[in-house]
């Protein structure tokens, strides 16, 4: 039997999860084991500020970089542990009363993660990550930006600040300058400089953080420095990650931090696809992204993985680092794999100084990437300044869980209030050369003549008390036909829209005129009818959206002009055939 045009195009549910992995090029090799590396300060690093073991952090950077890069949409993203994910799980499992340190909450929540994604992606659900509106996404992004860096300070300067708010953890840090340990600070600043300095190097700016990790790391070990380590808090085994069965147990008191979790990892990765296209030119999907780091967490939470997503920051790393295929992402896995193997216990000689001071770089350059974004939204408008900022102080000073859900919601608010806004009638016009003009709706309807509005909403009943203000007065409307263009309206729009429409059409009727609708969607054709309001609008007063785009307009203009012509002049509108109760 021949193959159908879906099988061919690998449209079925296997071949959408499991894309052609393709032949790995040379370039992936290096760029593989630049950003495995690259893997090892940073990965430790956020684990480490969200308060989980640092090789936690390593392993998030295995297991689910190999399935994520197998099995993504978008061949060059690497799936791995960012800070918000970090911290957002350390928030949940806080919530929940349950000890980060243990292996088996850990693997839970990961798990319970991954089911999220994966049921996000095979019910095609990425089209939500829409809703979610860049002044909310800016104020989360910078909020997590500032937790990053508080969450290091007491690395970079041996002061540990105090408080539960963000804001004033910096403030107490810039207070007590005078109480930071003197080694632990020279140390961080000299890991910021040796940064400074590799990225100014363009050969050396990808790898620009390995490279100060190791300078300073050597330095300290020859100098002697009495810093803190890495093998002062965790001990990193020289073996590849083991099995770690999940806590059930604990499975009800996360589901719902989970979901967190899960929304905050897709939401960072759903930008990847369109910053870092195919190089083969295949299409990304959303969706196939979802479903592949839900595999990857999958995968990740039976072999001690954090809960992990789309890293924007490793995949820029092995983009710059020459990556050409998935296999990029894959190699990064196993080559970390064989680091962590071999090279261990040089992985407990780092200085907690020297991640903290590259965790300040990382926390610090995020920050000043958004500055854009944020000059962007305070310039667009009040409120989504507002949103930004609220969004911005829920994240340094709530849960993180619960901060999401409030941005969730702020984003709710934000489009309803833009759609009502938006939404508008603007006169139609058409000019001698027959060209169609949009204009201002006039104050009142003309006697005896054709007036063409166009809508343009969404049919959110907030909108309708103004734009109804907007509608021309009716108050000699002898003979006038109004034509309503709904070309743009939802097929199926709200019952208060209904309301309006028959509502008008009745009061037109009364002062002897009439209400027409064009361009009108079968859907809302059905509904029409379905309500009743058909009757109102009477025979022809319905003109549905058939042809090219203006071809209703034309036929609801003859049909007005042709009813117009058919009324006796002066015929009171008492003397109408058609007659209504007063409108609801």
């Amino acid at each position: 039997m021949t193959a159908g045009p879906g099988e061919r195009s690998g449209t079925t549910g296997v071949r959408r999860l499991l894309p052609a992995p393709g032949r790995p090029k040379l370039q992936d090799a290096g760029a593989g084991l630049v950003t495995g590396l690259f893997s090892i300060p940073e990965g430790m690093a956020y684990a480490s500020i969200a308060g989980f073991n640092p090789i936690a952090g390593l392993y998030a950077g295995v297991v689910p970089a190999i399935v994520g890069s197998l099995t993504a949409r978008t061949a060059l993203m690497v799936t791995t542990l960012t800070s918000a994910i970090a911290l957002t799980s350390q928030s949940v499992l806080k919530e929940a009363g349950l000890d980060p340190a243990d292996a088996g909450h850990v693997a839970a929540l990961t798990l319970l993660a991954g089911v999220v994604m994966l049921l996000m992606g095979v019910f095609r659900l990425g089209a939500v990550m829409s809703f979610v509106s860049n002044a909310v996404m800016t104020g989360f992004s910078t909020g997590i930006a500032l937790q990053i860096v508080t969450g290091v300070l007491k690395d970079a300067t041996g002061y540990r600040p105090r408080g539960h708010n963000r804001l004033y953890q910096l403030a107490d840090w810039l207070a007590h300058i005078g109480r930071w340990q003197l080694a632990a600070t020279l140390v961080a600043v000299a890991t910021i400089a040796c940064w400074a300095l590799a990225r100014a190097v363009r050969r050396l700016e990808p790898v620009a953080l390995l490279v100060a990790m190791i300078v300073v790391t050597a330095a300290v070990a020859v100098l002697g420095t009495d810093v803190e380590h890495v093998r002062d808090i965790a001990h990193i085994p020289a073996a590849l990650p083991g099995f770690s069965a999940p806590d059930l147990s604990a499975v009800p008191h996360l589901l719902t931090g989970a979901v967190a979790v899960a929304l905050v990892a897709l939401a960072q990765a759903a930008s990847i696809g369109s910053s870092v296209p195919n190089p083969d030119g295949s299409r990304s999907s959303v969706n196939g992204d979802f479903a592949a780091q839900g595999l990857a967490n999958l995968a990740g939470g039976l072999f001690q993985a954090l809960p992990s997503g789309g890293s924007l920051s490793r995949t820029g790393v092995a983009v710059s680092a020459g990556a050409r295929t998935r296999w990029a992402g894959v190699l990064s896995g196993v080559l970390l794999a064989l680091v962590v193997l071999v090279c261990a216990p040089l992985a407990e000689a780092v200085p907690m100084p020297v991640i903290g001071g590259l965790i300040l770089v990382v926390g610090g350059e995020l920050i000043w990437g958004k500055r854009a974004d944020i000059l962007l939204v305070l310039r667009t408008s009040r409120l989504s300044s507002a949103a930004m900022a609220l969004t911005f102080l829920a994240t340094t000073q709530l849960p993180l869980q619960q901060a999401i859900v409030l941005g969730a919601v702020l984003s709710l608010l934000l489009y309803c209030a833009q759609a009502a806004r938006q939404a508008r009638f603007r006169s139609l016009t058409r000019d001698p050369d027959g060209r169609w003009h949009l204009s201002d709706p006039p104050a009142r309807l003309p006697p005896g003549e054709v007036t063409l509005l166009h809508y343009g909403g969404t049919s959110f009943f907030a909108e309708l008390p103004r734009i109804e203000q907007a509608l021309p007065r009716d108050d000699d409307a002898r003979a006038a036909v109004l034509v309503l263009v709904l070309r743009g309206a939802p097929d199926v729009p709200s019952s208060s829209m209904l309301k309006v429409i028959r509502r008008h059409a009745r009061e037109l009727d009364r002062q002897g005129g009439r209400l027409m609708l064009a361009g009108v969607a079968p859907d809302l054709v059905r509904v029409l009818r379905t309500t009743g309001i058909d009757q109102d609008l009477g025979p022809g007063g319905i003109v549905p959206a058939e042809g090219a785009v203006f071809d209703p307009v034309d036929r609801a203009l003859a049909e007005a002009r042709a009813w117009i012509a058919s009324r006796p002049a002066g015929t009171p509108p008492e003397d109408d055939d058609r007659r209504h109760p007063p409108a609801p």
